[in-house]
Order: C-alpha cells, then sequence, then structure tokens
C-alpha cells in the first residue's frame, strides 16, 4: 500500500478526498474518523472537529459550512 498522499494536497482537496470516502448521512465524529482514516493532515481534523455535533446528509452540509467558517477555496 502507498503511503497517504493527502497531506501534501492543498486543504480544498484534502477535504474533497475525505468527504468523497463518507457514508452519508454522517455525524461529526465519523467525519473526524474518516479523515483521521484518510491521512488527513492536523489541519483538516482540527476543522472538522470543530465543527457542530449534528447529523450531516451530505457533502455539500459539510462544505457550506466550512467555507462559510474558514474563507473562500473550501465551499462549495
Amino acid at each position: 500500500m502507498s503511503a497517504p498522499r493527502i497531506p501534501d494536497e492543498p486543504i480544498d482537496l484534502q477535504f474533497a478526498d475525505v468527504l468523497r470516502e463518507v457514508r452519508w448521512p454522517a455525524n461529526k465524529d465519523e467525519l473526524v474518523d474518516a479523515a483521521r482514516a484518510a491521512g488527513a493532515s492536523n489541519e483538516v481534523l482540527a476543522i472538522l472537529d470543530g465543527i457542530p455535533e449534528q447529523d450531516y446528509q451530505d457533502v455539500a452540509s459539510v462544505t457550506r459550512l466550512i467555507g462559510s467558517n474558514y474563507g473562500p477555496g473550501l465551499g462549495a
């Protein structure tokens, strides 16, 4: 198995790669676990860990929240 490449990607691509692997709907803990399993950077893990505890229906619901809180380039 090759080494994870995700931490070397720009943060918006890291989110795209992580969220693509999630089974929806998903809660915050499932999102953090998916990011950790994918080898996401500490920055991505910290952002996901900071989102509200709730169920998210799809990729768009997470990217809208992240984009609105962390600036352009992260939203849908």
